[in-house]
């Protein structure tokens, strides 16, 4: 309370004709805001009933994962469909497009190499997203190893870092969806 009455008084004076202009201007600002925050909720609340009647233990599981919420998770599941169409976490890989072409000669192996065209793009993009989100959420499935591999890039950290990760994530929802799991964190004494 005290910075905010140091700043009011720091602040300078506005003449008496723009307080009322800059008023509205505020008030529409704040009405605007809860307008937006009203619409995420009443469209996170359909997401999760559409969810709830084509994949209710598939979405409860993705929603286990810290980093994904209701529209990753729709999203992965739209895409991915029935898991048992995959046969491993391989296959959920390739279809995602995480997987590289080989470059290699004789000795050479190629320090750049390029992800695989024919993927579903849609499905990539839910699952970098989510990865990245999972890695500012701190969870402890992904953040370790993303920041493992960051260091470990010689060249593009952050992108290397995120593929590799992802597919990390990938082999998670893999076991997750055909087990119809919730992820639970392994604790150190089990190890």
């Amino acid at each position: 309370a005290k910075l905010l009455q140091k700043a009011i008084r720091s602040s300078y004076r506005l003449d008496k004709t723009a307080y009322d202009p800059i008023t509205i201007s505020i008030a529409a600002s704040i009405n605007l805001i809860k307008c937006i925050d009203a619409q995420i909720k009443s469209i996170d609340k359909a997401i999760e009933k559409e969810m709830q009647g084509l994949f209710p233990t598939g979405y409860q599981s993705l929603l286990s994962i810290r980093g994904i919420g209701p529209v990753f998770a729709a999203g992965i599941l739209a895409e991915i469909g029935d898991i048992s169409y995959f046969d491993n976490d391989a296959a959920l890989a390739k279809y995602c497009g995480l997987t590289w072409k080989s470059n290699e000669s004789g000795d050479f192996k190629a320090e750049n190499k390029k992800s695989a065209n024919a993927c579903n793009t849609y499905l990539k993009y839910y699952i970098t997203q989510a990865t990245q989100m999972s890695v500012v959420h701190g969870f402890d499935f992904t953040t370790p190893f993303f920041w493992k591999k960051y260091e470990e890039a010689q060249t593009h950290k952050q992108r290397r870092a995120l593929v590799l990760t992802s597919r990390k994530l990938i082999r998670l929802i893999f076991v997750l969806l055909r087990d119809n799991k919730l992820y639970a964190p392994v604790s150190k004494e089990t190890i």
